[in-house]
């Protein structure tokens, strides 16, 4: 099992004003939770541990997991309200965002909450995004990462959020935390960007990240595809040729194809993954990419089955 730690939130989709009204589509989301249904279609057997209410949308977002088939038993349930991020379009079509997430249950979460010990069948945790760096919840995760390193597999996401948290150097100090327990480490060249305000290249990221100790660094590109630093070196993948519909999502779904694929190789080991060398690694970036590849050609975060991922690595084959 691979246990995914982090936030479910509602994306509130709001459009232009009619009058008086301005019509809005709430939609599952939330970094982590993408990865967690992501695994699951991915065949995974996979586990979400956070704090999620229980006003209706939390019961959504619980009732979404448990039908896609992630395991349920580490959900925290409260009575604090869910966070919203609103996506709101104004007459010209220019978006503003707004977060709605200050003592909401996301972030509620803390030490006591955490589970006496995991269980035996969980080989892997995964962390990131904002509740790596908003208390409680932060301090809490970052503990049960400390507790676990060496022992399991620990991939760590940063996924920035400005608009979550405006002071990057409290985001980079309390996320350093987690990449100083880190075996894998996935980001984006945005998340790269943000962090390090232009000033930094994704070569010198990933080597700030291997000499905080992970085993493989991996950093996306979006249609530029994807490039792994490890011991071994530094290989990359291109992107795949597809018709965007729109990326919400695609930085999940290739942080879950990542780890779906060191689980069916076998590999979902620090050392293994440790050991991995350039060919291996390049095979894990083809696998993610393609998985990428098909959900930004869908609307939203529309993760792919592992069928799917098969039929367009292999279309031959499946068709």
């Amino acid at each position: 099992m691979i246990l995914v730690c982090g936030e479910a939130l509602i994306d509130l989709f709001v459009g232009p004003p009619e009058g008086t009204e301005m019509p809005a589509r709430a939609v599952a989301g939330g970094s982590p939770f993408n990865v967690a249904v992501g695994l699951a279609r991915l065949g995974v057997e996979t586990g979400f541990l956070g704090g999620i209410s229980h006003d209706r949308f939390g019961t959504l977002l619980a009732e979404i997991l448990t039908h896609e088939g992630v395991d349920d038993r580490f959900l925290v349930r409260t009575d604090r309200l869910s966070t919203i991020s609103a996506i709101a379009t104004a007459r010209d079509g220019q978006p503003s965002y707004s977060f709605h997430g200050e003592g909401a249950a996301d972030r509620s979460l803390g030490l006591a909450d955490l589970p006496a010990a995991l269980p035996a069948e969980v080989q892997a945790l995964t962390f990131g995004s904002y509740t790596m760096v908003v208390e409680p919840v932060g301090s809490a995760f970052a503990a049960l990462a400390e507790s676990q390193k060496g022992q399991r597999v620990i991939s760590v996401d940063p996924n920035l959020r400005p608009n979550v948290i405006r002071d990057m150097a409290q985001w980079n100090r309390a996320a350093e935390r987690f990449y100083r327990t880190a075996t894998l480490i996935k980001a984006s060249d945005e998340d790269v960007r943000i962090a390090w305000d232009g000033q930094v290249t994704i070569a010198e990221a990933a080597a700030y990240w291997l000499d905080c100790g992970a085993q493989l660094v991996v950093v996306t590109e979006g249609v530029g595809g994807a490039t792994a630093f490890s011991a071994a070196g530094s290989i990359s993948v291109p992107g795949r040729a597809v018709r965007v519909h729109d990326t919400v999502g695609a930085g999940d779904t290739f942080h879950a194809a990542l780890l779906a694929q060191l689980t069916k190789s076998l590999r979902l080991h620090p050392g293994a993954i440790a050991a991995l060398d350039l060919p291996a690694i390049g095979e894990l970036l083809t696998y993610a990419t393609a998985a990428a590849a098909i959900t930004v050609a869908r609307r939203g975060a529309d993760l792919p089955t592992a069928a799917e991922v098969d039929a367009f690595l292999h279309p031959r084959l499946t068709g």
